[in-house]
């Protein structure tokens, strides 16, 4: 240890400050017994510890999963690894103890252990009284996640060591009483939780947040005025709260509540709060007031009950067993599940003239008979709200049908029935809209497009079940036109004839039914010293004559023969004909004759019926291949997201734990909400990749080109990464003239930069370098010094959720999304994407913009996209 380390552990006011805490001589604290059991869950190790660092000695306060905690209190710091941790204020991660010389000098002290991971612990003032570390016994490698989910539970032990800090400081004086009032205010407006507080004599303090999520500046004075002007209720978003039910109250009361869910009635409709309250009382017991700490949760609630939704659409598509039980089901589960009061759905005709409602469901008690009742079943393309989402092929909201007195007739009609807004969504096949969702709600709804990307899940997984249902509809309808053809082939009236082949090969006609009209599409006269195989020919069709002389000549022959030919009747109609004759003779020597019986029968329709089965069957094979493209895409899918899911949904469940558990005070509270917003952030970013691929993929991705400087844009994406501080480790250059113009989206081409320089960074070991160079293509290119990709999965990387073999082996977080969101971005620019990659090597990965003068249209755009993914997935 240098004398720079030894001068931070032996630093006197670190020392001062680490005495003052009280944690050496301090009994059990149950935080941090809390906070070393979750590390032991979370990060899957046998022991983890907190630990002090004194001037000559390491103590242990708090453990998990050693038998025997005293064991190990207090050891010389030549035996601690934490001191490092101390004395380098950084983090501390040895994967292999073999391989580090610093484990060396303890291996006759730590019998059994391989791998270790320590992060600083801060007191107020920056400075590192100790760490919290965890150990295992084999060898492991610890990635970045892992480290953070680390140095997130010591942020948990923090604020224990400001609050014992706080309690050893001196009384404050009046002045500063006050200014710590001004403080407290400011700290409350600046908290992102929302907090209402009253004192002894009932007046409301609400902070910014709380001000924010009710879009007022001027909140009511005292708490019957809060009810009058903000309805509260349970959580069935129902239940009327009374004021002896307000959270605030029952804190004044003496009340002690964490995590209750309450909804606030607001002008931009309701809000739901997850809320914790207590009493503020003086040491000596007096009443000063009450307070209560929320979370405005409404939309993760939102985003909870549509996924739940999802679940019950699919249990419904699952069991439906008619297109028309489907759209009712989906309809009510959507509906039922968002707390709004109506749902239908619409279904484009197979014609494409009208949209028809094939289902709907409301709110059991809810009479919306004048809105249901007296109105079209059907609408025409761009006809209401049903009739707009077909033609727009984009969500339609009325906010408010209220403010809207130039509304439509139907709108007009569920104001009538309470109904305050409305929305309507397309369902698509790729760019082809199927159908329309609908649902109305009692209060207004400003457009959300948040909530209209989720739906719009739902909408495409009910989208590619009307595709299947409408396949299998099809098959059933082929199944019926093959029993309609069997019958009217029975009941068909053939045309019988007879006719004496003569000895120069003409043929007189003995019998010809010429009543019957249908082959000839008219009555054919014909005398008896006509040539029937003359006649017949004017109306053979050029392009059968050969055949049909063919089969003449073979019934001339004296064999049977059959045969199928078209035939322009007299009515000018080509019709298909199925003819078979059987010649006979009857007479022998000079008196023997040749005569042929046959029959003719009008199989034109049999013949459209078999073509029109044929494509249909084609078709079908079609939509079968397609959906089990599909299911491909979603086990792989499922199969992707499943690691990156887990550990944030861990994390909040253990940290939601913690904080049902109780006894934790406000400011530990919010540190918790803090962790457990970032993990949902997380998520939602994760949500948003797939959503964008999912857009990406049906083609209606948005795609705004202008003239963009990609140079420009490849500094910005550059500094970005650097700014993050992902990069520190590495060298990242530039490589760029002053300019570089194209036609692009910078949107995307942002998008595609970053997602291609965190591969770089993620797949890239400390010291290496990458390579950003702009070139007048135009082109990005993006070069990294990195750990390279194998050859078997080079071809795949772009593919939907591809992750190669190295980044399952080394557990390099991702969700294989980023080169195929990369590659669908160059398709939609006209461009193209080229990866050239050595194991060990390295990687470069070329995006390659169209030289165009002119950009293409977001119509084309997005063509070109939607092209792109059909024609990788049938690759």
């Amino acid at each position: 240890m240098g004398t720079s380390d030894r001068d931070r552990i032996g630093d006197p006011e670190r020392l001062r400050v680490l005495r003052a805490t009280g944690l050496l001589d301090a009994p059990a604290v149950p935080v941090l017994d809390r906070v070393t059991q979750m590390a032991t869950r979370l990060l899957d190790v046998p022991v983890a510890l907190v630990s002090l660092i004194t001037e000559d000695r390491q103590v242990v306060i708090s453990t998990a999963g050693v038998a025997d905690p005293q064991a190990v209190r207090e050891s010389p710091l030549a035996r601690s690894l934490c001191r490092h941790v101390v004395a380098e204020d950084a983090p501390l991660v040895i994967g292999d103890a073999c391989g580090d010389g610093r484990w060396h000098d303890l291996v006759e002290h730590t019998d059994g252990l391989a791998a270790y991971a320590g992060v600083p612990l801060n007191a107020p003032g920056a400075q590192v009284i100790g760490a919290l570390c965890v150990v295992d016994a084999t060898a492991r490698s610890w990635d970045r996640d892992q480290l953070q989910i680390l140095e997130d539970l010591a942020a948990l032990i923090e604020p224990e060591i400001a609050l014992r800090l706080a309690r050893a400081d001196a009384a404050l004086g009046a002045a500063r009483r006050q200014q710590e009032r001004i403080f407290l205010r400011a700290l409350l407006d600046s908290l992102e939780v929302s907090v209402m507080a009253c004192d002894e004599n009932g007046r409301l303090v609400i902070n910014r947040s709380l001000r924010e999520s009710l879009h007022t500046d001027t909140p009511p004075a005292d708490v019957r005025s809060w009810l009058k002007n903000y309805p509260l209720y349970a959580p069935d978003g129902r239940t009327p709260l009374t004021v002896e039910e307000m959270p605030l109250t029952r804190a004044w009361a003496g009340e002690y509540f964490t995590g209750w869910q309450v909804v606030a009635a607001t002008d931009v409709g309701p809000r739901r709060f997850l809320v914790n309250g207590r009493p503020i009382d003086t040491p000596e017991g007096h009443r000063l007031g009450a307070v209560v700490a929320g979370h405005d949760i409404t939309d993760s609630h939102r985003i909870g009950l549509l996924r739940e939704a999802q679940q019950a659409v699919t249990r419904v598509l699952a069991d439906a067993a008619s297109s028309r039980e489907a759209a009712a089901g989906v309809a009510a589960a959507v509906t039922d599940a968002l707390g709004w009061t109506y749902g239908e759905y619409w279904q484009v005709d197979e014609d494409r003239a009208v949209v028809t409602r094939i289902g709907s469901w409301s709110r059991p008690g809810r009479d919306l008979s004048a809105f249901t009742g007296g109105h079209p079943a059907a609408f025409a393309r761009g006809e209401e709200l049903p009739g707009l989402a077909w033609e727009r092929g984009e969500p339609v909201w009325v906010a408010d049908t209220a403010a809207d007195p130039a509304s439509s007739p139907r709108v007009r009609a569920g104001l009538r029935a309470g109904l305050r807004s409305a929305v309507a969504l397309p369902v698509r096949s790729g760019e082809q809209v199927l159908g329309v969702l609908a649902f109305a709600a009692d209060h207004p709804q400003r457009p959300d497009n948040d909530l209209a990307d989720l739906l719009d899940g739902v909408c495409a997984h009910v989208g590619r079940y009307m595709e299947r249902r409408r396949a299998e509809e099809l098959a059933l309808a082929l199944a019926e036109s093959r029993r309609q053809f069997d019958q009217i082939i029975n009941q068909l009236t053939d045309k019988i004839w007879t006719v004496e082949v003569r000895p120069d090969g003409t043929a007189r006609p003995v019998y010809v039914n010429t009543e019957h009209t249908t082959v000839f599409g008219g009555r054919l006269h014909l005398d008896p010293d006509d040539d029937f195989i003359a006649v017949m020919l004017r109306f053979v069709h050029p392009g059968d004559r050969d055949a049909f002389g063919a089969y003449c000549a073979t019934l001339i022959s004296g064999e049977r023969a059959q045969l199928e030919y078209r035939l322009i009747g007299l009515d000018g109609v080509t019709r298909w004909i199925w003819t078979r004759g059987i010649p006979r003779r009857e007479g022998e020597g000079e008196d023997a004759r040749l005569l042929v019986d046959g029959i003719s029968t009008d199989v034109t329709e049999r013949r459209q019926i078999t073509e029109e089965r044929e494509l249909l069957l084609a078709q079908q094979q079609q939509q079968v291949s397609r959906l089990r493209q599909i299911d491909e895409v979603k086990n792989q899918f499922l199969r992707t997201v499943n690691h990156e899911l887990r550990t944030p949904l861990t994390s909040i469940h253990s940290y939601l734990q913690l904080i049902r558990q109780g006894d934790l005070d406000a400011v530990t509270q919010a540190r918790f909400l803090e962790v457990i917003d970032r993990n949902s952030t997380r998520l939602g970013q994760l949500l948003d990749e797939l959503l964008l691929m999912a857009s990406l993929n049906a083609g209606d991705a948005a795609f705004t080109p202008a003239r963009v400087d990609l140079a420009a844009l490849a500094r910005e994406a550059v500094e970005a990464i650097t700014a993050q501080g992902r990069a520190e480790h590495l060298t990242v250059t530039v490589h760029a003239p002053t300019k570089v113009i194209a036609w692009a989206d910078a949107g995307r081409i942002r998008h595609a930069l970053a997602h291609l320089l965190d591969n770089a960074v993620k797949f890239t070991p400390p010291g290496g370098r990458i390579d950003v160079t702009a070139g007048p293509a135009p082109a990005i290119e993006v070069a990294d010094t990195g750990i390279g990709i194998d050859p078997q999965d080079l071809d795949h990387v772009s593919d939907d959720f591809y992750r190669g073999g190295a980044a399952e082996q080394q557990a390099i977080g991702g969700t294989g999304v980023g080169l195929a969101l990369v590659r669908r971005i160059a398709d939609m620019h006209g461009g193209s994407l080229h990866i050239d990659s050595r194991p060990g090597h390295g990687t470069r990965v070329r995006l390659v913009l169209s030289d165009t003068a002119e950009p293409p249209t977001g119509r084309q755009a997005r063509r070109r996209s939607s092209s792109s993914a059909r024609s990788h997935r049938h690759r």
